[in-house]
């Protein structure tokens, strides 16, 4: 799972691991800790081993990340090489391009690429990105599991709607669309922002979605707009559960909230955080090895 991209004028590198899924976590936060882009991939499917790479500038932040990484060494246990590689500035984004085709996610929505001709007459929703400009296609397990969940609640009518860590906005997008009403997407990446509103204008959305940058929810405007009937929340595991608390304060009672980008096996960790908070869950679904959490505040 890629979590953030965004081009740079500087010399880029990709670093990498190969672990076992019971490292995954530690290797994730480590390679996080350094790199605004950072991905999941599953390696090898009969093993369990998955690999984690991250897209940093050449020479940025070596010191931060050789702690980090020792750091994840010992609390998982596990001991592997970081390998590096160049990479293009823009020859990393071309390869989800290269591999975006149209897809039929749930029973209302397909996803397509700008550079494919406009499919067929269909009576599926259709969001239109440009994938080689953020993550977000579609194709990855937890997108596909969020609009699948969105699906299941659109009869709740939500009014007020978050989408948190918005990437490409293909969440913000489906539900502007889908439920007719404004959607305030965030994430902390700026480039994402910024295509967030690109894909919203080439999808006539501008109107409903306002892209915003936020840390997390320290933005005013989160909190001004709060409390929410409907957050999705796609990110990783161990942010999800640290933001557990803030997300229970600002979730309007009977909320509901999509959970997604964590694997199946930390399933348990991301519900336990967030029934700690007070949330019960209502649904839990799969996409291959990964998970969607649906959780509602109750009344």
């Amino acid at each position: 799972m890629t979590i953030s991209r965004r081009r740079h004028a500087t010399e880029l590198e990709t670093i990498s691991v190969v672990v076992p899924e019971a490292a995954v976590e530690a290797y994730e936060s480590a390679i996080s800790m350094v790199c605004t882009t950072v991905g999941i991939f599953e390696f090898d499917e009969e093993e369990r081993m998955w690999r984690i790479e991250g897209v940093k500038d050449v020479g940025h932040a070596e010191a931060e990340l050789a702690t980090a990484l020792a750091l994840a060494e010992l609390t998982s246990g596990v001991s592997v090489p970081l390998e590096r590689s160049h990479t293009e500035s823009e020859g990393w984004l071309a390869r989800t391009y290269e591999s975006f085709p149209a897809q039929e996610v749930g029973k209302r929505f397909i996803i397509c690429g700008s550079h494919l001709d406009a499919p067929p007459a269909t009576r599926r929703i259709v969001v239109t990105l440009d994938a080689g400009m953020a993550f977000g296609s579609g194709e990855h397990g937890s997108t596909r599991g969020c609009l699948r969940a969105l699906e299941g609640v659109a009869h709740r009518k939500p009014q007020r709607i978050l989408d948190l860590g918005c990437g490409s906005g293909i969440l913000a997008m489906a539900a502007a669309t889908l439920l007719h009403r404004p959607v305030l997407a965030t994430d902390i990446d700026p480039w994402s922002v910024r295509i967030t509103r690109e894909n919203a204008a080439r999808n006539g959305l501008s109107r409903l979605i306002d892209a915003r940058y936020s840390n997390g929810w320290s933005a005013p405007a989160i909190r001004k707009a709060a409390p929410y009937d409907l957050v999705f929340a796609n990110i990783l595991a161990r942010p999800l559960c640290l933001m557990a608390k803030d997300l229970a304060a600002h979730l309007a009672p009977g909320g509901t909230v999509i959970l997604a980008g964590l694997l199946n096996t930390q399933v348990r960790m991301v519900l336990v955080a967030h029934q700690r908070c007070g949330l019960v869950m209502e649904r839990r679904l799969r996409e291959g090895d990964w998970a969607t959490l649906v959780l509602r505040k109750p009344f």
